[in-house]
């Protein structure tokens, strides 16, 4: 599913993010991406939905190498990876029924078909009875859930999130996490990228630590079992 062969990435100016990353995730596993803050977590993530792309080797999503993904099929092309960032990136002038919608309406979805996806997508993660709201009236947890429910609207295969629980307490971070895993147990395949190694050491998925731009460990299970939040 997510298939990275030899990849370098090097910005201008000479800085090397990624080398040589190989590594192969296949359809609906899980991962996490560790490592500190410049060690390549979210420039990989880049890589992944196109946001990027490598300056050597190649990068397969869903069995398609980026490289031959022109410029103007990049927006086809993102439509299979559902994207979670920290910061949430929500339009504080639309409720959170359009900031779900949005993915559906930009790929033209009728309005009935795009109003029932969402409210599933809500429904999933607990926000049905706030798709009236604007942003500003959700605490911080529910605004990152606004943001997961606008991820998956699409049904994407794949999903990958920087840092999601970067701004949250403990016990919102497992919520989410724990979120994310029942997305995966329905076949999603999911890679997050997070620096908290105390929450994911509670949750049995591989780990994949970069340093410096490099892959220094992939471990299968780093912990037995799943957390419950």
């Amino acid at each position: 599913m997510i298939q990275f062969e030899q990849v370098f990435k090097r910005y201008p100016g000479g800085h090397d993010a990624l080398s040589d990353l190989t590594f192969t995730m296949e359809s609906g596993e899980m991962a996490f991406l560790t490592g500190h803050s410049g060690a390549g977590k979210s420039t990989l993530l880049k890589l992944v939905a196109l946001i990027e792309r490598p300056t050597r080797g190649q990068v397969l999503v869903n069995g398609r190498n980026t490289g031959g993904v022109s410029r103007r099929r990049i927006p086809a092309f993102r439509r299979q990876i559902g994207m979670v960032f920290q910061d949430h990136k929500l339009l504080q002038d639309r409720t959170v029924h359009d900031n779900v919608a949005l993915p559906l309406v930009i790929a033209g979805v009728g309005r009935r078909e795009t109003s029932r996806r969402v409210r599933a997508a809500l429904d999933q993660v607990g926000l049905l009875d706030k798709e009236g709201l604007y942003p500003v009236m959700l605490s911080t947890g529910e605004q990152q859930r606004v943001g997961i429910a606008r991820a998956i609207v699409g049904r994407p295969p794949v999903l990958i999130a920087d840092e999601p629980t970067g701004n949250l307490d403990p016990d919102l971070s497992l919520e989410i996490m724990c979120l994310f895993e029942r997305l995966n147990e329905v076949g999603v395949t999911v890679l997050v990228a997070s620096h908290d190694l105390a929450l994911l050491q509670r949750l049995g998925h591989r780990r994949i630590a970069l340093a410096e731009g490099r892959i220094t460990e992939d471990e299968a299970h780093a912990a037995p079992g799943h957390a419950t939040a």
